[in-house]
């Protein structure tokens, strides 16, 4: 009875490892050479997180947003992010029925699977707050009432690093809710010739086969949440996020939120390269996307020409890895 118990459970996770992996082959169709954002993006969906692609124009991060919703069978919605937008376009409002003489709920582009929150910078500061609470929260109130988002529920939100002409940056506590800041980066040259052979007759998005569904996610992300953890994985994953608030070169270090960020991440991660427990290297190739958009650098690393990932490899080369054997 037991080997049959261990057998099944054994085919169940093998199961949701495949439907993981079908993810990143299905999105793929569509994101050409970008096998690691692709990987990361994937990652952050099954650990229930958000994520900030900060990126020039037309290199893909609608894309990406669109694709990895039609493969895991989620409603998308997408807000374009101006001046104009209101806090009430992303959350709802109630709007007064003259036949019933009731107020009714009319939902915002928050109530949604996944909410791509194009340009996020270009609103203003009190439309990008309005998030805040259905990121952190997983609802939205409005006139006193909350309303519980679907799930699974995550933000993609992108934003443009060169134009900051009629832009609101955003501030530090939105920034906290994300778990990642990821950049795609231009494509090779033949990656590029690829992408527009590919898009000669037809939308390659047509070619993207649905894998899952949210209930089947939200066993996914179940499975998830067995990874093992080892105690010294958790001291690693402190010692490197308490060693920004104290590095010289910091105005503001990473919060505990970082460190959660962290653990929740290297779990999802550790699952998508196919194993139950995780080891310090996924902790590291984390590390710099999940606390760099975290920390505020002094004036003088500035003036010294001292980037925050220059600060957060020397952390990571500084910071003793635990390994297997080790009292």
């Amino acid at each position: 009875m037991a080997e049959e118990m261990n057998h099944y459970a054994s085919k169940t996770e093998n199961a949701a490892i495949m439907m993981a992996n079908r993810l990143v082959e299905e999105i793929e169709k569509v994101v050409i050479g970008k096998h690691n954002e692709v990987v990361l993006l994937v990652t952050a969906l099954l650990s229930g997180t958000h994520v900030l692609i900060e990126d020039v124009p037309g290199v893909g991060k609608t894309t990406l947003a669109s694709a990895i919703a039609k493969a895991a069978g989620l409603q998308f919605k997408r807000a374009q992010f101006t001046p104009d937008v209101m806090a009430s376009d992303i959350t709802g409002f109630n709007m007064y029925n003259r036949k019933t003489e009731e107020f009714e709920f009319h939902e915002g582009l928050a109530m949604t699977n996944i909410m791509l929150a194009d340009e996020i910078n270009r609103a203003s500061p009190k439309t990008q707050s309005a998030l805040l609470e259905a990121m952190e929260e997983h609802k939205v109130t409005v006139d006193g009432v909350s309303y519980p988002m679907p799930e699974p529920f995550m933000v993609i939100a992108t934003q443009n690093p060169s134009g900051f002409v009629g832009t609101y940056p955003l501030p530090e506590a939105q920034l906290d809710r994300f778990a990642m800041k990821l950049s795609m980066g231009y494509p090779s040259a033949k990656e590029e010739i690829n992408i527009i052979s590919d898009r000669r007759v037809e939308d390659p998005s047509a070619k993207i086969e649905t894998v899952t569904n949210a209930h089947s996610l939200e066993k996914l992300r179940g499975e998830v949440r067995k990874v093992h953890i080892d105690d010294a994985i958790y001291a690693y994953i402190v010692a490197l996020v308490s060693a920004t608030r104290t590095s010289e070169y910091l105005t503001l270090g990473s919060s505990p939120r970082g460190s959660l960020a962290l653990m929740k991440t290297a779990q999802a991660y550790a699952f998508m390269m196919r194993r139950e427990y995780v080891l310090p290297e996924d902790v590291a190739v984390l590390y710099k996307r999940v606390i760099g958009h975290r920390i505020t650098l002094r004036q003088e690393a500035k003036l010294n020409k001292i980037t925050a990932n220059d600060i957060l490899d020397d952390i990571l080369r500084r910071t003793e890895a635990p390994y297997l054997g080790k009292k």
